[in-house]
């Protein structure tokens, strides 16, 4: 009898993604924020000497864990070149335009031949759902606490989302203390960054862009 396949679904721990929210299979849930670089090395002692204590101060101020994660990934181009094509075709200039084409190939080249790689930052701000040991069913069914599953304390949705909210506000507002400037991806950006994650070599990560200040 042949073997029946499984579903890449089924290694997935993503159930759902709503209201700009990634919704696990066990109930928890994630907030990610996309979060912009500093180049620490060009800034003053005193004021790297500054962000290192805000940094600081914002890591003690937590009383929850939270990931944060850099994504590194060879840079593509073909956007970028493409509009410079498209800038060629709309110049009169033949001068300009062999200037154009030129550059076009020396971007072309360099890139080919060094690893220009785009660093994308992310902060993951969790919400667990609360596991209640076995012998603890009785108590809480007692104390009026409803439950669902296999000892697991069930709230709403809507009420996760609350505790989640501050949490991803308290850790947006302490970056921006920093220095940084942090946004919150919505539903499409949460799709397309798990479906290039899961999907690298079908298709490049688009930018995700940094909301302005």
């Amino acid at each position: 009898m042949a073997k029946q396949t499984k579903s890449t679904q089924q290694f997935v721990d993503v159930k759902e993604i709503r209201d700009g929210t990634v919704v696990l299979k066990n109930g928890s849930l994630r907030r990610i924020l996309l979060v912009s670089g500093i180049n620490f090395e060009l800034k003053s002692e005193e004021e790297q000497n500054i962000i290192t204590y805000a940094y600081q101060n914002f890591l003690n101020s937590l009383d929850f864990s939270v990931q944060f994660i850099i994504h590194s990934r060879k840079m593509n181009i073909g956007g970028y070149l493409d509009k410079l094509r498209d800038r060629k075709e709309q110049e009169t200039n033949e001068l300009l335009k062999n200037q154009i084409v030129e550059y076009i190939e020396f971007i072309r080249s360099f890139v080919e031949s060094n690893e220009i790689m785009a660093k994308t930052f992310f902060v993951v701000v969790p919400y667990d759902s609360i596991v209640v040991p076995k012998g603890g069913k009785k108590f809480l069914g007692f104390l009026g606490f409803g439950r669902k599953g296999d000892g697991v304390l069930e709230k709403t949705f809507e009420k996760k989302m609350i505790q989640l909210n501050q949490r991803a506000d308290q850790i947006m507002s302490g970056l921006v203390q920093v220095g940084l400037r942090v946004v919150p991806l919505n539903d499409e950006e949460l799709i397309e960054l798990f479906y290039n994650l899961y999907n690298p070599e079908a298709v490049e990560k688009k930018d995700l862009k940094i909301a302005e200040q």
